[in-house]
């Protein structure tokens, strides 16, 4: 090509480019654009109008409209490579809202996200309408009313598992123990979170589950450890296996009640500012240990890290998850939000366990039978070697 037709190319591709700006829709119409010498860069709101445009034309079915937008803005929030970083639609959000609540309509299910991405049932709550239907600890969701929920995040199938009470719902799973994939069908209930369970030990050592942290959960902590002091305790037990996580606020305020004065966490954003999680002079200044495993994640792994960089506690399990981002939540005004993550958060030794986790200060692995398992309830407490290594330790510092 002579110097002269590339310069008239180019100035046919920047008068096309300014005309796409201008008028778009009638623009792609009539203009060939295949026979271009070279590619045109289009803004981006001109070739989303442009991709609409030939939909709307072309496509062989009716074009919903607002289910493609919202495939878009999940798309664009995707294109991060963040599975924590996600688009939320007005309906999801308000599920979103509620769970963290902890209270809501649904089937009575826990979920956790693999390494491998896929979302399985932990905890199934007793009596509840999953229990009911026959969907047990350990099943893998891969359908939820006859969409397919693989390669899809957590708080997705979450939120769709969630509804208005008295409303069905079918879900989709994957048993591996008869690599079955049976569909149940359940009716939504009110659900009521309760993710703090207590009780006394022998010898004085109290014993306090927490399964995740809702806005409710400081107040059941607290009430927990009220009453086992009532009753005598002179020693902590406290579980974080299975734990996905939650709110970074309330997992504050009990690591406030558990870890003297100084630095819970830290956290580190975009710009490099830095914000201190600061804990006062009072706490539970009783001996310690923390359970946790591989599925401790997130908030857990950030009270499990300060308990063990602070020294107030020793760690019993296997390696946590590794989960060290915070995230926030963002509202759109048509009610739609974003999940994005805002923040990076370093243990108070200003270590990022981001992909790496927290190693316990001693290894203790669960009988081979229980290693699969997805909550604590499936464990007897005579069989848990992590309990009874914890019950050892606390003995020995009562002494």
């Amino acid at each position: 090509m002579g110097k002269k037709d590339f310069w008239k190319g180019f100035g046919t591709a920047a008068a096309l480019t300014a005309a796409v700006c201008i008028a778009w829709k009638p623009v792609c119409r009539v203009i060939p654009w295949e026979s271009l010498p070279f590619g045109v860069e289009m803004p981006r709101s001109a070739k989303i109008s442009m991709v609409e445009d030939y939909l709307e034309r072309y496509y062989v079915e009716d074009v919903e409209k607002e289910k493609i937008d919202d495939m878009l803005y999940t798309g664009m929030m995707a294109g991060v490579g963040d599975q924590y970083t996600y688009y939320m639609t007005a309906d999801s959000l308000n599920r979103y809202m509620d769970d963290s609540n902890g209270r809501f309509g649904g089937i009575g299910i826990e979920v956790s996200l693999t390494r491998d991405g896929e979302t399985v049932i932990g905890r199934v709550n007793e009596g509840g309408p999953a229990e009911r239907a026959g969907i047990l600890s350990g099943d893998i969701i891969i359908g939820v009313d006859g969409e397919d929920m693989r390669g899809r995040t957590r708080e997705d199938i979450v939120i769709r598992t969630r509804g208005d009470i008295g409303k069905p719902v079918k879900v989709k799973v994957y048993r591996e123990s008869d690599n079955s994939t049976p569909e149940f069908e359940m009716v939504r209930e009110e659900i009521v979170v309760r993710s703090v369970e207590s009780r006394m030990l022998e010898d004085g050592m109290g014993y306090i589950l927490i399964t995740g942290f809702k806005e409710n959960t400081c107040e059941q902590f607290m009430t927990a450890m009220e009453t086992l002091q009532e009753q005598g305790m002179r020693a902590l037990v406290l579980d974080l296996r299975y734990n996905p996580g939650g709110s970074v606020n309330t997992v504050y305020q009990i690591g406030d009640e558990l870890l003297p004065e100084g630095t819970m966490v830290y956290t580190v954003d975009n710009q490099e500012k830095r914000r201190d999680y600061l804990c006062d002079a009072e706490y539970a200044d009783l001996p310690m240990v923390v359970l946790v495993n591989g599925n401790s994640a997130s908030a857990s792994e950030i009270l499990a890290g300060a308990i063990k960089d602070r020294g107030v506690g020793t760690l019993i399990g296997t390696q946590t998850f590794g989960k060290g981002l915070v995230q926030r939540l963002f509202f759109l005004p048509d009610g739609s939000g974003l999940h994005i993550t805002i923040q990076k958060y370093y243990t108070p030794n200003g270590t990022s366990i981001h992909g790496v986790g927290i190693t316990p200060d001693e290894v203790v692995e669960l009988p081979e039978e229980y290693a699969e398992v997805w909550q604590v309830d499936s464990i007897p407490e005579e069989e848990d070697t992590q309990l009874k290594r914890a019950k050892e330790v606390l003995r020995q510092e009562m002494r």
